[in-house]
């Protein structure tokens, strides 16, 4: 079992998360823009989720990151909560 931050929680990346905690028995930690999104993640699957994606990078060993929209990634990638500024 792995410590994991996972950073968006979209289509792809609720069920993606959702599979490495139930199915690969990861501890995770997730981030979403959507607080209540977040919020429902770790009541559906467990693990635990951060209010920032820097706080989020704190809980890391591996990392994966699923955004879409352009304009999110760049956001999310260099505000002053970035999670490589961990």
């Amino acid at each position: 079992m792995a410590k994991v931050t996972f950073i968006g929680l979209g289509v792809m990346g609720y069920p993606m998360a959702g599979h490495l905690a139930k199915r690969g028995g990861h501890q995770l930690t997730v981030f979403n823009r959507t607080t209540a999104k977040a919020e429902k993640w770790t009541t559906e699957y467990g693990g635990r989720f951060a209010p920032t994606p820097k706080a989020a990078a704190k809980a890391l060993i591996s990392s994966s990151l699923v955004l879409v929209m352009t304009m999110t990634c760049v956001r999310l990638l260099s505000g002053p909560q970035a999670p490589l500024r961990a």
